[in-house]
């Protein structure tokens, strides 16, 4: 028994060894412009799915039909969200070409989150993206309002809508 257990922590010496070494040697390519490798993409996206899934079950939506809400979303997403994710008719800034994954295009209907879902993203950002964390400097009243827009009105809008609602709401 107790050549087994040390055969194990000699094993697990060894590979934390070397994994320590990898990571000293530089070999890992860390640049925006690289892909992960399909074993690092399954771990990284296996991982944001469990993690969102666990936490965002701790928010309960509240009533977003409210249309004000909704405007108030839209004035949100338009200072905070459209310079990566553009909007129907406005194109992403060109720094997202530079992103690495790329933001989704949101307003897009097959990328549009279930309100819960986009909540917890929207307040807690998410690690190795570009996905800023917006609970330390809103209020869960304003990320509610900003879901509301992005899961329920966003996909619908066509570019004249969303023109319309900036030439509307948008104070210049």
């Amino acid at each position: 028994m107790k050549k087994i257990i040390l055969t194990v922590l000699v094993t697990i010496i060894v590979l934390f060894g070397a994994l320590w070494l990898y990571m000293l040697s530089g070999t890992y390519d860390i640049s925006q412009l690289t892909p992960h490798n399909s074993i690092t993409k399954w771990m990284i996206n296996t991982t944001k799915h469990h993690s969102i899934e666990k936490g965002m079950k701790e928010n309960t939506v509240p009533d977003l039909s409210n249309p004000e809400i909704t405007i108030s979303g839209f004035k949100m997403y338009n200072k905070l969200c459209v310079e990566c994710h553009g909007a129907p008719g406005v194109e992403a800034e060109a720094m997202t070409k530079g992103l690495y994954p790329k933001p989704p295009t949101i307003y897009k209907s097959n990328d549009v989150l279930e309100a819960q879902e986009a909540f917890w993203i929207i307040k807690n950002g998410i690690k190795m993206t570009s996905m800023p964390a917006y609970g330390p400097s809103h209020n869960d009243k304003d990320l509610w309002a900003l879901t509301a827009f992005t899961s329920y009105k966003l996909g619908k809008m066509t570019p004249n809508d969303y023109k319309d609602w900036k030439e509307k709401y948008i104070v210049k």
